[in-house]
């Protein structure tokens, strides 16, 4: 009887987990500035994204659908995920492959589009942000207040307000910008739980490699 009930089960598809697809308030675009990613962890993985070639600097971690209270992740979708070429085309702002397909899997399906709309999506949004110049420019490390990077990115974007964007922090060193759109990608006002600044008076700002 045991193995029969096991073989009933495994013929029936198991339902997928998440909140409903396309249903949320606004977005969030993440960006992570990849060489202080590359000191914390990516450098052990042996990561091609911390290839000094690869040049980057301020890289898409993510483009987050958000509810004004808490965020939908692992959503139930009819569309298809994205193919190998899709996820490889977009590593040029992205870092690598496994990430932009990790991103579609916990958050592109919850946007309600299509694999290759979101990916058009997310480079859009990508490039509505002004990433403040003055950070390739570094030629060594250094520390700095979070804020000193807020300020970079108001001023680079005059659009923003300081309710919009949140600097994070990681093991003592600037994580990533935050940056709260609509969903045609206009600066809004992020939720509460969006905005938690980094306090950090000495936080850790590697050079582009």
């Amino acid at each position: 009887m045991r193995w029969f009930l096991v073989w009933c089960l495994s013929a029936v598809p198991l339902l997928a987990e998440g909140e409903k697809a396309g249903e949320f308030d606004y977005y969030v675009l993440s960006l992570s500035w990849s060489p202080n990613w590359c000191a914390r962890e990516g450098d052990a993985r042996g990561a091609d994204q911390c290839d000094a070639a690869q040049d980057h600097g301020w890289i898409l971690h993510g483009l987050w659908p958000q509810f004004h209270e808490g965020w939908p992740s692992y959503c139930r979708t009819p569309h298809a995920p994205p193919s190998r070429g899709m996820t490889r085309e977009i590593a040029d702002i992205q870092g690598s492959s496994g990430l932009a397909w990790h991103q579609w899997k916990k958050h592109g399906t919850c946007s309600g589009l299509t694999a290759t709309q979101y990916f058009d999506l997310s480079r859009q949004a990508y490039a509505s942000v002004t990433r403040p110049p003055v950070f390739r420019k570094l030629d060594q490390s250094v520390t700095l207040p979070a804020a000193v990077v807020e300020e970079a990115f108001l001023q680079a974007n005059p659009a923003l307000e300081r309710d919009m964007i949140t600097i994070t922090c990681r093991d003592g060193f600037i994580e990533e910008a935050r940056l709260c759109l609509s969903k045609s990608l206009d600066p809004v006002p992020c939720g509460r739980d969006v905005i938690r600044d980094c306090r950090a008076k000495d936080a850790q700002f590697d050079p582009i490699r």
